[in-house]
């Protein structure tokens, strides 16, 4: 894997070393007395609807660019030359910031705008990030045989309601120096969207309390650390949330089917872009075997046909509601 990675890094220097040839970041420029529009780029589609909302009316005004906009997932996604380029174009550029970002710094570096102001979702939540989970029956990843066990922070920082109105006060502070004649906007916009945030946070810690055991049990990757530990719920998984690995062995299904029986969960959970095998295996062998297997949407493959259609952050999280009422043990 790091020499894989390492492979990827020297062929994005080699294409950032040929646009600079060709005189791209000496374009920026030029375009951008051309236009007047500000120019934003995103990685995931959580940030890029942020943004969006935050900008409000000014959307018109701007031109903002969602890179993994074709369903790609950021733990495999590549920047193309059109991204890059894009990238080092921008007044503002938000990204996530964890290992899978590991070619960022080599965009970032070899940019040609100094007035780029960048966003590193987790720098922005310090100490709030937490290392990725490895709890018990969960499948043993190849890598961590051969690299000690290492424990990387958990990217999927999104997945919280908490992180998101944070996220994006630091998104509006950073509208408002790149464009202050409009800080008023900014300013109202972001009040507004927080209130509706607090509003579904609320809604989730009211449906956490009134169930009566709070667990869940993932027959795939699990990406909802930060979903989890923010209203206290106990989960188990097939995998961790930036695994690798899409097979499971026998005695991570067996533990895992054991334990929805055990524990009578009325749900195994898949997530987005996944086949749901590894879900329906469990919850085909569980004691009564009438689990339902429900998908709780994680984010990572959002299309452009989806947001184009309406999707956004706070429908696909409202929807995820609906699923963990669906998927939690609920009280008398």
């Amino acid at each position: 894997m790091k020499k894989k990675k390492y492979l990827y890094l020297i062929a994005i220097w080699l294409v950032l070393l040929i646009i600079g040839n060709f005189g791209c970041g000496q374009q920026r420029s030029v375009g951008r007395e051309a236009s007047e529009k500000l120019q934003i780029v995103c990685t995931i589609f959580p940030a890029y609807d942020w943004v969006k909302e935050i900008l409000g009316e000014r959307m018109e005004e701007v031109e903002l660019t969602l890179l993994m906009k074709n369903g790609a997932d950021l733990h495999s996604y590549q920047p193309t030359v059109w991204d890059m380029k894009k990238i080092a174009e921008a007044d503002l550029f938000v990204y996530v910031g964890g290992e899978s970002d590991f070619w960022v710094d080599a965009v970032l570096e070899n940019g040609k705008n100094p007035k780029q102001k960048t966003l590193n979702l987790m720098e922005i939540l310090g100490d709030a990030v937490r290392e990725e989970a490895h709890v018990e029956g969960m499948q043993e990843e190849r890598a961590h045989h051969e690299e000690a066990h290492v424990h990387e922070e958990d990217e999927h920082v999104w997945l919280s309601l908490r992180n998101a109105a944070l996220i994006c006060q630091k998104v509006a502070e950073v509208l408002c120096e790149i464009d202050g004649e409009h800080q008023e906007i900014y300013q109202q916009n972001v009040l507004r969207y927080q209130e509706k945030l607090q509003t579904l946070d609320l809604a989730y810690q009211k449906m956490v309390e009134q169930t009566f055991e709070p667990v869940l049990l993932f027959g795939d990757r699990f990406p909802f650390l930060y979903l989890m530990e923010d209203y206290g719920i106990d989960y188990y998984a097939a995998f961790a949330g930036c695994s690798a690995e899409t097979e499971a062995s026998f005695y991570t299904i067996t533990y895992l089917a054991e334990k929805a029986g055990a524990l009578s969960l009325p749900a195994v959970l898949k997530i987005d872009g996944s086949d749901g095998k590894i879900a329906q295996t469990i919850a085909g062998n569980t004691r009564t075997r009438d689990q339902k297997v429900l998908l709780l949407d994680s984010m990572q493959s959002v299309s452009g046909q989806e947001i184009e259609k309406g999707v956004c952050y706070l429908s696909l999280m409202e929807q995820n509601l609906k699923v963990l009422e669906e998927a939690l043990i609920r009280g008398e």
